[in-house]
């Protein structure tokens, strides 16, 4: 039997690309988990890592490391190559960042798992440069300098992989412009059976993200201060939050964050869910189509995917209030061809049981062809 080790950035909540990796010690229980640094409270670690202790990175042991470690970004290229996986045959990285550069040899067979390529070094860079105030000025200089350095460090570490898998087809396309390298997609694992159908929907919209900048939920809070005959539901927190509250109108309310039985309830019984960010995936969207929710989201990058015109959802093409409001606009006059059902069923393909079946044959597909080919 191989040897397994499952490599991942950082464990410090249980977001889209920890569910991989709980995916993976599924498949694998008695792989060896690597990561920089763990947070993870027992419970998410007995949920995601089903109670085995990652072997972690000196970044664990720098003093507040659990409030700063993200700042020590210059330090995780070193730090992931300081893992040892000499004894082990088969490599799975789950990566957005530096997880794929772990050091390996020729009798190993390494396959990344991409949720993306580093969005911060390239195609966020400017936009992350200007919303930190870093155009200019002597700590902008050392930023760009660093994120520079990164970047070749990042394109020579995408070397190590043996096989790229992409969490959609659209990160596929970044991956190969990026890296010049093929990825095969597997769409990432969605708990639909936590989402279930309901058919009977109530009178307002909704939306449900963490309010950072790059979510545009701004863009879906000012079209819906400009429409107030139409409720809106928000659903998240983060540091947008003032800001969102601020140009919000009273027909816009705000939750705060909320999970389990409420944000199931609130996504079921929604008219729509509306979704403006340019995602890689989108987990949350395929979370309200099991519902039987109709989704108004973007027409390109991950949701093009999930969202299929005028068949369970609408789509918009800019990020703008004109845009989302022309969508908001069409799915009124369209709902009454929204089916419940229809719509839950679409949501289907991205179960994690498909998702655990895809991987497993794919992994044992590629070390045999490996063993073959040595």
């Amino acid at each position: 039997m191989p040897k397994y080790a499952i490599v991942h950035e950082w464990f410090d909540s249980y977001a889209g690309s920890e569910r991989c990796v709980e995916s993976f010690n599924n498949l694998y229980p008695d792989a060896d988990v690597f990561a920089i640094a763990n947070f993870l409270t027992d419970e998410e670690q007995l949920q995601i890592l089903k109670g085995k202790s990652p072997k972690t990175s000196f970044i664990q042991n720098v003093p507040f490391s659990k409030k700063i470690f993200r700042s020590l970004l210059p330090l995780f290229p070193y730090a992931i190559e300081q893992f040892d996986l000499s004894a082990y045959d088969i490599i799975i990285s789950s990566t957005h960042a530096v997880a794929k550069g772990v050091l390996n040899n020729s009798n190993q067979l390494h396959i990344a798992y991409c949720h993306t390529p580093m969005r911060y070094a390239w195609d966020l860079y400017f936009q992350y440069m200007k919303e930190a105030k870093l155009e200019k000025g002597i700590k902008a200089f050392f930023v760009k300098r660093f994120l520079h350095n990164i970047r070749i460090w990042d394109v020579i570490s995408a070397n190590r992989v043996d096989y790229f898998i992409a969490n959609s087809k659209y990160v596929a396309q970044r991956i190969n412009k990026v890296y010049r390298r093929d990825a095969d997609v597997i769409y990432p694992p969605v708990d639909v059976d936590k989402f279930p159908l309901c058919e009977k929907k109530e009178n307002y919209y909704l939306t449900a993200s963490r309010l950072v900048s790059y979510k545009k939920v701004d863009v879906i809070v000012k079209a819906f201060s400009t429409m107030r005959d139409k409720k809106l539901i928000v659903i998240g927190d983060g540091p947008e939050m003032n800001n969102l509250k601020k140009i919000a109108s009273p027909n816009i309310e705000f939750l705060g964050y909320q999970s389990g039985n409420i944000l199931v309830e609130m996504m079921q019984k929604a008219k729509a869910f509306v979704f403006a960010a340019n995602e890689d995936f989108g987990i949350t969207v395929v979370e309200a189509l099991s519902c039987g929710t109709p989704v108004i989201a973007p027409g390109y990058g991950g949701t093009a995917e999930t969202v299929i015109h005028k068949e369970n959802g609408i789509h918009f093409n800019e990020q703008n209030e004109k845009s989302l409001k022309e969508a908001i606009n069409e799915f009124e006059k369209n709902i009454d061809t929204f089916n419940p059902q229809n719509i839950s069923e679409s949501a289907t393909k991205f179960s994690r049981n498909r998702f655990e079946k895809e991987i497993n044959e794919y992994v044992n597909s590629k070390y045999n062809d490996f063993l073959n080919r040595t």
